[in-house]
């Protein structure tokens, strides 16, 4: 195989700025779909119970993934050695996000998430204490920082603090350790294969959580969207569920494409794009305006994953650039990565 046949450094190079172009485009765009599905669920969370609505979206994503997955062959597999971290995981997901959108009928959408946002920030301290992750003095600020602005966010001093105000908080330490658990997985799984069987645990688990939630709290009457309730009350209104399946899979599928083309460090401060919008949308579609509480915390929490992001940004520079993944290279029956330096070391 001849040389040209490979880019040059020069041409990767030249390539770069559309690839981070890409990815932000991508994370944009995945966090709009997000905020899409968050304002669907909380339509849809006034006549039909979390944990059927739930199950209907992980149905929906699994059943476009599963034909996804089997067309693209290659590097993406349906069945997997690592289930037990993948059901972890789904286990994680599903409790955390069944307490996110619990606490949707009481409070604004731009206060949930502000709330759930210090995730990011939850995630580099257990990086730090389980993945042995350096974190120096400068990231030990941000991450004071960034939870200062939780406690703000969540205002403890209100007269209508409540459980509730706790409920993003506890998801956001669920979905983080759900990520430290992915960061363990690495490149052994690609982003499909990792999103497909976390979708499928979620869904298994989700009715039963309904289930033992209903048989140990009397939540059916006070806290109606609570309650577990027939899966064929969904069938009214399908087409909506089927767009709330939809716009979470597109969403997830953009955000893995963003931090396959892109560096990390570069892609991770858009996710904080939602946070506007989510407050327009809340603005628009209900009226709801956050307090000056909420504001603030959403400052201190995106200003401080900001700068994490910034100082990750300067470490990377300064190590050898990751390995490539064949789900972000090669087409469906391109060569294999290996194959290629196979291929490449019988020539020398």
């Amino acid at each position: 195989m001849s040389a040209g046949t490979y880019p040059s450094s020069q041409h990767a190079a030249m390539a770069a700025p559309s690839q981070a172009t890409h990815g932000i485009f991508c994370v944009g765009l995945g966090m709009l779909f997000f905020v899409g599905q968050d304002a669907l669920m909380k339509v849809l969370l006034t006549s039909y119970p979390i944990w059927h609505l739930l199950f209907a979206r992980s149905v929906i994503s699994v059943a476009v993934l599963v034909p996804l997955i089997l067309w693209l062959g290659g590097p993406y597999r349906l069945f997997t050695p690592l289930w037990p971290v993948h059901m972890l995981r789904g286990l994680l997901f599903a409790t955390g996000f069944s307490l996110y959108y619990a606490a949707f009928p009481f409070m604004g959408l731009a206060e949930v998430s502000t709330i759930f946002f210090s995730a990011p920030l939850i995630v580099a301290l257990l990086a730090a204490i389980w993945l042995g992750e350096t974190i120096g003095p400068h990231r030990i600020i941000a991450l004071a920082v960034g939870f200062t602005g939780v406690v703000i966010a969540i205002n403890p001093t209100a007269d209508a603090l409540s459980w509730v105000s706790v409920l993003p908080l506890a998801c956001a330490v669920f979905y983080a350790v759900g990520q430290v658990l992915a960061r363990r997985i690495g490149d052994r799984e690609t982003s499909l294969t990792l999103g497909l069987h976390t979708l499928v645990f979620a869904g298994v688990f989700i009715l039963p959580m309904g289930w033992l939630v209903n048989l140990l709290v009397p939540v059916s009457l006070t806290h109606p969207h609570l309650a577990l309730g027939r899966p064929e009350d969904l069938a009214a209104n399908w087409h909506v569920v089927v767009l709330l399946g939809l716009a979470g899979m597109l969403g997830y599928i953009l955000l893995s494409r963003a931090y396959q083309v892109a560096s990390a460090s570069l892609v991770a401060p858009f996710d904080y794009s939602y946070l506007p919008m989510a407050t327009l949308l809340g603005y628009l579609l209900w009226g709801e305006v956050p307090s000056v509480a909420t504001f603030w915390g959403m400052g201190l929490i995106v200003g401080s994953g900001l700068y994490l992001a910034y100082r990750e940004l300067r470490a990377s520079r300064h190590r050898p650039d990751p390995s490539l993944v064949g789900e972000s290279v090669f087409p469906p029956t391109a060569v294999p990565l290996t194959q290629i330096h196979a291929d490449e070391n019988d020539v020398t």
